[in-house]
């Protein structure tokens, strides 16, 4: 296919895409933004509801990262997630299951079993 071609393909207006409620306030913060959101229409491509996928967030300096579990709510208009496409957030039941305790609640735990 051509750029043309590719370029002259409707896209969705707008997808809905939920992740556990459980994912802490600094991962929300991570992800609900609009940089995040500009990675997400880059990375997806035909998407329908009820699709998974595990996207990661930078956790920084500590040179790890957190994945987390996203799926595909709703799609309003044609499967393809373009670059106007909006992204917007819900929550879903669940919990973010990780390693990861940088930058999370989970630190000061850990700084009190060493007093």
């Amino acid at each position: 296919m051509s750029a043309t071609d590719a370029g002259s393909e409707e896209a969705a207006a707008k997808v809905v895409v939920s992740y556990p409620e459980g994912l802490s306030d600094w991962g929300r913060g991570q992800i609900e933004t609009d940089r995040y959101r500009g990675y997400l229409r880059r990375v997806l491509d035909d998407v329908e509801v009820g699709q998974e996928f595990e996207e990661f967030a930078d956790v920084g300096c500590c040179g790890d990262t957190l994945d987390i579990p996203f799926r595909i709510e709703a799609v309003d208009g044609p499967a393809r997630v373009g670059p106007e496409t909006v992204v917007e957030f819900t929550t879903r039941e669940g919990d973010v299951e990780g390693g990861w305790l940088v930058q999370s609640q989970a630190c000061e735990w850990e700084e009190g079993l060493s007093e």
